[in-house]
């Protein structure tokens, strides 16, 4: 399906960012991995990946809070609306998260923009679409993807380059998997009593999203079959947004 394209996937040396990368480079795309890690398990994993799917991969270790890196690693100029977007302004804008998804996708459309095809996947959150407490960084941040999403997809309606978001609820992931840890430790619980306590007050059903079903989700918007949907948020959460 996506045999000899390239997919950059940011923060993918491990958790939802590495089911992604595994999913893509199974549909024959290679991959560029991006993130932070000990050097022999990155190459490790490269090669366990090449080996099983037959496809290149690379490495960047860009770090996404510094414009210069993202410039570096994407290797592109700017050329089109958003990719102009005053970056001195951007960059006092909160976070990581909202800036290097700015910088990546700035740099990347003239490349897309040339061949007439792209798709931009932003990964947002349930916060993105709910809020919460204590957590004003995050919900801000992850709110406002939803916007450059939306604003991304009209910019680039008139071509064959998609834009969208996905919002994943609580993903089964190592940082989830060390609090689970903790709980069963602290309070003597076993790990389906930790889960349910842990996901109490969020997910419906008592269960982790798994990060392979999210990427599952996200190599399905890469595809042909997903060409008419673009700008959408798109929730996997197992109903907590309308809860």
């Amino acid at each position: 399906m996506l045999s000899g394209k390239c997919a950059l996937i940011t923060g993918s040396t491990q958790g939802l960012g590495l089911a992604t990368a595994k999913r893509f480079a199974a549909a024959g795309c290679n991959v560029i991995i991006n993130g932070f890690g000990d050097e022999r398990d990155i190459a490790a994993m490269r090669a366990q990946i090449e080996k099983e799917h037959g496809v290149h991969t690379m490495y960047s270790g860009a770090n996404l809070a510094h414009a210069i890196e993202i410039e570096r690693m994407i290797g592109a100029s700017l050329e089109a609306p958003v990719e102009q977007f005053p970056v001195p302004e951007w960059d006092l804008a909160i976070a990581v998260n909202l800036s290097a998804a700015f910088h990546t996708i700035r740099l990347a459309l003239p490349a897309m923009r040339r061949r007439n095809w792209g798709r931009i996947i932003n990964v947002s959150s349930i916060y993105g679409l709910k809020a919460t407490t204590n957590r004003i960084t995050y919900v801000t941040t992850k709110t406002a993807l939803l916007g450059i999403t939306r604003a991304v997809a009209l910019e680039t309606r008139d071509q064959d380059i998609t834009c969208n978001a996905v919002c994943p609820g609580t993903v089964d992931t190592p940082v989830h998997a060390q609090r689970i840890e903790d709980m069963m430790t602290q309070d003597s619980l076993s790990r389906e009593e930790a889960e349910r306590r842990f996901l109490a007050t969020k997910q419906p059903g008592g269960r982790f999203i798994t990060a392979d079903d999210v990427a599952a989700m996200i190599l399905f918007l890469c595809g042909p079959e997903s060409r008419d949907i673009t700008g959408a948020a798109l929730p996997i959460d197992g109903g907590w947004s309308i809860s």
